[in-house]
C-alpha cells in the first residue's frame, strides 16, 4: 500500500441456489485465499449469500432470515481478516426488499449500499422481488449498531486517504448515468461493482468495454465481481468474467465459466494525481456522499502488475502500426499547416545518416505529397566534419536520392578549424567546445541556405533529447519547425520501421534498417577505425531507460523513488538495480539542469500525451532546483 498501490481482488465462489450456508462456506473460503494474496479490498458478486436466480424464493421469509443469519456469521468469521469485504445479499427494510452490497471490515459491517436501477426487461424480473434504493437514506440498527443503508455511501480508509471505495450493482453500470457517476465525483478512487451478468454471445465484449470505459470516464479503478458456476441453469448460464481496470486500462481478467479469483494492484496514488491534474474533474465536495471510514493495515504492497518497458510504444504490431501511421500524419499536416501560413513551397533539413534526420526528411517527404509539390523542393544538407563516418554519410547520400531530394554537401572542417583559431581553441583539445562549434556551425549554415532558398528549416531534434538537454544551445537545438519535438527516441525506431515496411520500395528499405542498425551518436569526435567512437547511450545512458522515466515523471507524476521501484520490476534481468539508479539520478539532474534549452523551444506539433513545449504541457522555471528530487534518490538503497 505503500506508494499507493492497493492489492484488490474480485472472486466468485460456488453458490448452491438458496443455500445460505453453503453459500457462506463457499463465501468464507474465497476470502480467505484473497486473503492468502494479501488483499486490502475483496469483491464478490451480486446476491452470493442466497444466489442470484432463486425468483420467486425471495419471498419467502425463511430465505430471507438465514441470508441474513449468514451475513453475520461471515462478518464474525472475518473479524481477523484485515480488508474491506463487499458481499451480495437480499435485505427487508421498511417494507421493502432491496437488493444490496454490504461492506464489512473486522468483524464490523459498516454499511449497505442497495441497488439503485432494478431491471425488468428480456430475461431480468428482478422487480418483482425488489425496490430501488435511489432515494433511500437512512440507518439500519444491527446488534447494538447504527449501520448506513444509502447508495452514495463512500468507504474511506482512516490510514490512507486515497483509499476511497464506492459500490453499485449490475445494471447500475449499464445505464446512462450509473450511480458511480455521483460516487467518484464525491471522491470515490475506486468503484466496486456486485454483479450477477449472464452470458449470450457477444456480451462479454461489451461488458469489458463497460467496465474499461467507466474506469476511464471517471479516472478510477472499477473492480467488477459477477456471479458464475452454481447459479440455476433453468433459463440462463453465468460466466463468471470477473473484471479489474484502472483508468482505462485491464488489469486483469477472469477466464469465463470457471469460479475464480483475480487480482491486481490500483494505484490509487496516480488516480488522485490525475484528477488532480485535470482541471475539469469535479472538486470531491462536489457531490453529496456519506463518508464511512474503515481500517486495514498500510504495509508494503507485492508487485504483480506489469508495467510496460516502452510506455510510448504499443506492444502489439497491429496497435504499433497504426500509431505510427497516425503519428506521421499528425508530423506532416503540422508541417503543412505552416508552409502554407507562410507561403512556402521548399523544406531545409539537415542530414546526417541517423535516425532523427532521418524521421524529419520522411516527414518532410510526406508533407510534400500532401501538398503536391515537387520532391526536388526538399533540400537535404549533409555537412560531414571531424567525426563523421563513412556509413552515416553514404545513408545520408541514398536516402535524399530514394526520396528524390535535392541533396548538397557542406564540408564545415575548414570553418570549424577557421572559428577554433579566432577564439584561441586548441583542436587537439576534444571538450565541449569542440564539439559544440561543429553543432553551431552547422545549424547556421541550414539557417542561411534556408534563407537562400526561400524554405523552411525543419528540426530534426527528438522528445528524449529535449528531456535530457541533449543538444547544443542554439545549434542543433534551433530550428524554424521541429517535427519530432514530442517524439521520444524509442518511438523514432518505431516510425522508421514502420516506414520502411510500407514503402514498398527495395532500395529505400534497405537504407533505412541499414539507418535503424547505425549506434546513436551526434558523430562529434573523430571515428576510430572509421566507426564510430562516440555513442549517445554510453554518454548519457540507455534511451528505453530514460523514456521509460520521462513518462512515470510527467505523465504519471510518480515520485523518484516509485519510478526506481517499477523500473527495477520492469528491467529485472535486463538492467541490474545499481546500473538504473545510476541513470535515473543522471535523467534527474539534467532534466531539472537542461530546461533553460526547452523554455525558447520552436514549434513544432504535439503527437503523444508527453510533450514539452513551454507553451504548452511543461511550464517549469529554467532556475528550479532538483534537490528534493535528489534527496530521494539518496535515501535508495540498491
Amino acid at each position: 500500500m505503500n506508494q499507493g498501490f492497493i492489492k484488490v481482488a474480485a472472486g466468485t465462489p460456488q453458490v448452491t441456489v438458496a443455500d445460505c450456508k453453503a453459500n457462506t462456506s463457499a463465501i468464507l473460503k474465497v476470502i480467505r485465499e484473497m486473503e492468502t494474496q494479501h488483499a486490502k479490498l475483496m469483491v464478490l458478486p451480486e446476491l452470493c449469500i442466497t444466489g442470484y436466480t432463486c425468483q420467486d424464493l425471495f419471498l419467502q421469509r425463511r430465505l430471507l432470515d438465514s441470508a441474513w443469519e449468514s451475513l453475520l456469521t461471515i462478518a464474525e468469521e472475518t473479524a481477523d481478516v484485515d480488508a474491506l469485504i463487499f458481499v451480495g445479499l437480499p435485505m427487508r427494510m421498511n417494507g421493502k426488499l432491496y437488493n444490496v452490497a454490504a461492506a464489512l471490515n473486522h468483524g464490523n459491517i459498516l454499511g449497505f449500499v442497495p441497488k439503485t436501477h432494478i431491471p425488468n426487461y428480456n430475461e431480468f424480473y428482478e422487480q418483482r422481488h425488489f425496490a430501488s434504493g435511489a432515494d433511500v437514506w437512512t440507518d439500519v440498527t444491527v446488534g447494538e449498531e447504527s449501520v448506513p443503508f444509502a447508495s452514495n455511501l463512500i468507504f474511506s480508509c482512516e490510514g490512507l486517504p486515497e483509499l476511497t471505495v464506492g459500490a453499485e450493482i449490475c445494471e447500475d453500470l449499464w445505464v446512462p448515468l450509473p450511480p458511480s457517476v455521483n460516487l467518484a465525483q464525491g471522491g470515490a478512487h475506486i468503484i466496486v461493482n456486485l454483479s450477477a451478468s449472464d452470458e449470450m454471445v457477444g456480451k462479454d465484449s461489451y461488458r469489458r468495454d463497460l467496465v474499461k470505459g467507466q474506469s476511464a470516464r471517471l479516472v478510477c479503478g472499477y473492480i467488477y465481481a459477477t456471479a458464475g458456476e452454481g447459479e440455476s441453469s433453468q433459463d440462463l448460464v453465468f460466466g463468471g468474467q470477473n473484471l479489474i481496470a484502472e483508468n482505462g486500462t485491464m488489469l486483469a481478467e477472469a477466464k469465463r465459466f470457471q469460479n475464480t479469483v483475480i487480482y491486481g494492484e490500483i494505484d490509487v496514488q496516480r488516480l488522485a494525481d490525475e484528477r488532480r491534474r485535470l482541471s475539469t474533474y469535479p472538486a470531491s465536495d462536489d457531490a453529496d456522499c456519506q463518508i464511512v471510514p474503515f481500517e486495514v493495515e498500510v504495509e508494503e504492497t507485492s508487485l504483480t502488475r506489469k508495467f510496460a518497458p516502452y510506455p510510448f510504444v504499443p506492444s502489439v504490431k497491429e496497435e504499433r502500426d497504426m500509431r505510427c501511421e497516425e503519428i506521421l500524419n499528425i508530423q506532416a499536416m503540422g508541417l503543412k499547416k505552416r508552409m502554407s501560413h507562410i507561403h512556402c513551397q521548399k523544406a531545409m533539413v539537415g542530414l546526417s545518416g541517423g535516425l532523427d534526420s532521418t524521421l524529419a526528411l520522411l516527414v518532410i517527404a510526406r508533407t510534400f505529397q500532401l501538398m503536391g509539390l515537387p520532391s526536388e523542393n526538399i533540400r537535404c544538407i549533409t555537412m560531414p566534419c571531424f567525426g563523421t563516418t563513412d556509413r552515416t554519410y553514404q545513408n545520408a547520400c541514398k536516402l535524399s536520392q530514394c526520396l528524390g531530394a535535392a541533396l548538397t554537401e557542406v564540408n564545415i572542417k575548414e570553418a570549424v578549424n577557421i572559428h577554433f583559431r579566432d577564439i584561441g581553441h586548441d583542436d587537439s583539445v576534444h571538450d565541449v567546445t569542440y564539439e559544440n562549434c561543429q553543432a553551431r556551425e552547422r545549424t547556421q549554415i541550414l539557417m542561411d541556405m534556408a534563407n537562400q532558398e526561400g524554405a523552411l528549416l525543419v528540426g530534426t531534434g527528438d522528445l528524449s533529447e529535449l528531456a535530457l538537454g541533449w543538444a547544443t544551445y542554439n545549434g542543433d537545438h534551433m530550428s524554424m519547425y521541429g517535427v519530432n519535438a514530442s517524439v521520444p527516441k524509442t518511438l523514432v525506431r518505431h516510425l522508421v520501421r514502420y516506414y520502411a515496411d510500407t514503402c514498398g520500395e527495395k532500395e529505400l528499405e534497405e537504407v533505412l534498417l541499414d539507418i535503424l542498425d547505425t549506434p546513436v551518436s551526434p558523430e562529434l569526435l573523430p571515428p576510430k577505425d572509421g566507426k564510430i567512437a562516440q555513442k549517445t547511450e554510453d554518454l548519457v545512458g540507455p534511451y528505453e531507460l530514460h523514456d521509460f522515466y520521462l513518462y512515470y515523471m510527467l505523465r504519471a507524476g510518480f515520485e523518484p523513488d516509485k519510478i526506481y521501484r517499477i523500473a527495477c520490476r520492469t528491467f529485472e534481468g535486463t538492467y541490474d538495480k545499481a546500473t538504473i539508479l545510476k541513470w535515473l539520478k543522471i535523467f534527474y539532474r539534467r532534466f531539472f539542469a537542461q530546461q533553460f534549452k526547452r523554455s525558447c523551444l520552436p514549434d513544432g506539433p504535439k503527437v503523444g500525451s508527453v510533450a514539452l513545449s513551454p507553451r504548452g504541457d511543461l511550464r517549469m522555471p529554467s532556475d528550479a532546483s532538483a534537490a528534493v528530487w535528489m534527496e530521494a534518490l539518496e535515501k535508495l538503497e540498491v
